[in-house]
């Protein structure tokens, strides 16, 4: 193995899990999943059939990954926030085939207890606040809050608020990397 599973760690048949990888307490993956390289599952995660990450995500504690979930490198998922993959689940109707598609994006972070209703994508870089409810497309790089979530700015690849010019540009204040903002979109120039 090229990676690390706690002993308590249930890793299923068929599963591809990249090299420096770290799987913790009580977590289970299972068949046939894909995880990157360099990731870190926290205690109690549930890797559905089927999921996909991509390298150096960040899985926090007590998070459920379900089956139509993919996610890109460098994702960084909260402390049990909250995937769906049935927009209309009941308890007495097996709906499998009717699994929608979640993608978060590069870079992207999802913040502690939030949800996110399947067939929502989540754009490169964009932040979902703590206990948000994310029911449709989150743009690249946006900041999205509350219940329903909504945009309330813009955030840099580092993660601070975008603070926009006269000229529409923005200097993220950390990594000093420029954005401008065209058409009701964000994009770093340099």
């Amino acid at each position: 193995m090229n990676y690390f599973a706690h002993e308590t760690a249930i890793i299923d048949e068929g599963c591809i899990i990249g090299e420096g990888t770290k799987i913790w307490h009580f977590s289970h993956v299972m068949p046939n999943c894909f995880i990157g390289e360099q990731c870190n599952i926290g205690q109690n995660v549930v890797v559905s059939p089927g999921v996909k990450l991509g390298s150096n995500v960040k899985v926090q504690n007590n998070v459920s990954i379900y089956t139509g979930v993919i996610c890109e490198d460098d994702v960084f998922l909260g402390p049990s926030m909250v995937f769906t993959n049935v927009i209309n689940p009941r308890s007495a109707i097996v709906r499998k085939e009717e699994y929608r598609e979640t993608l978060v994006k590069k870079g992207a972070s999802i913040g502690a207890n939030a949800t996110l209703v399947c067939g929502c994508t989540i754009g490169e870089y964009a932040l979902i606040g703590a206990g948000a409810v994310v029911t449709k497309d989150v743009p690249a790089f946006a900041l999205v809050i509350g219940n329903p979530a909504r945009q309330n700015g813009w955030v840099s690849e580092y993660g601070h608020k975008l603070e926009f010019r006269e000229d529409d540009t923005a200097t993220c204040p950390e990594s000093g990397q420029l954005y401008s903002i065209e058409d009701g979109m964000v994009k770093r120039i340099a």
